[in-house]
């Protein structure tokens, strides 16, 4: 396994610095932002494919600093109604498609997306319930007229181009657990795959090993995030919350630096799953911690993870 970062956390330098910065503290991956939500402070496809001594450039200062592509992130909602903000979202993940073949990146990080309820919704419309009847007939719309449809579309683009996207469980989204990322690569193919994130599991009531084991080789990328439940809140009023991720002591759940959420004995659990069944890849440090600064919640990440990591191939079983 490796250790990287989401380059998102430098966001206050440019492409060059963001790489020097990821090995001075010892990382070996790195995932830059082609844009959606995440933007494009790093990375912007559009420019990149069109521009072969930029591109070069861009390619060198990774390897100068021994960083690993590990992904590119390209999180957005090419689902939504608003055909101006889905788009510009499709755009920038065409053209990371682009880059991506010409780059070898294999892997491109997203969301599967939102629709609204109907053709004439302005809107996205998260549904996680089916009553009244209203609610159960949008949900099967969505996946009948939007969601399959255009993911099958997209999926003949990422395997022509030797790609896959690596869906991220998120709510609000469409796929935001285990059962719909699966139901999704059930109707469209291994194009489908997850970028598995524990810290949107863990405060739905789900357990991420669990989840690993029934994604199984899916998983294609992974992101080291943490989240704490808040459980006074939570038997007060339930785990979804829309207040402000800044309103922390109101909130139900709030992101973690990893180790401040859960601590060793679940993280050691975690890598020893993704292990078994087969993922020996980059571990991706993403930081949204709002009681930590990014350069304290990246260090203290870094040193935990260290401790955590699995690095050397198991070898033979001489005991057995």
């Amino acid at each position: 396994m490796k250790l990287g970062v989401m380059a998102n956390v430098f966001g206050d330098k440019n492409w060059s610095d963001a790489c020097r910065a990821a090995k001075e503290v010892g990382l070996e991956a790195i995932e830059p932002g082609c844009g959606g939500f995440v933007g494009k402070a790093h990375c912007d496809p559009h420019k990149l494919v069109k521009d072969s001594a930029a591109l070069g450039e861009w390619i060198k200062a990774a390897k100068d600093n021994n960083l690993e592509i590990s992904a590119f992130s390209c999180h957005g909602n090419m689902l939504h109604p608003d055909k101006k903000v889905a788009g510009e979202h499709i755009a920038d993940f065409e053209a990371t498609i682009e880059l991506a073949a010409k780059t070898g990146v294999k892997v491109i990080n997203g969301f599967a997306g939102c629709p609204g309820a109907s053709e004439d919704a302005k809107d996205p419309n998260w549904i996680t319930c089916p009553w009244p009847p209203y609610f159960g007939d949008a949900v099967n719309w969505q996946w009948e007229k939007k969601v399959i449809p255009f993911w099958s579309e997209i999926a003949k683009k990422l395997k022509k181009a030797g790609i896959v996207i690596a869906l991220e469980m998120h709510p609000g989204d469409v796929v935001y657990n285990t059962e719909a990322l699966l139901k999704l690569r059930e109707a469209i193919g291994e194009q489908i795959c997850c970028n598995f994130d524990p810290s949107h599991l863990f405060w739905q009531g789900m357990d991420p090993i669990v989840s690993i084991k029934r994604l199984g080789s899916a998983i294609k990328h992974v992101h080291a995030k943490d989240s704490k439940i808040d459980k006074s809140v939570v038997e007060f009023r339930g785990v979804n919350d829309w207040k402000h991720y800044g309103e922390i002591a109101k909130r139900a759940w709030t992101f973690r630096t990893v180790g401040y959420g859960h601590q060793a004995d679940f993280w050691n659990e975690f890598v020893s799953a993704l292990r078994l069944v087969g993922y020996d890849g980059v571990i991706s440090i993403e930081h949204e911690d709002p009681l930590m600064s990014a350069n304290e919640g990246l260090t203290k990440a870094i040193s935990f993870l260290k401790g955590v990591l699995l690095y050397e191939d198991v070898g033979e079983m001489w005991w057995a």
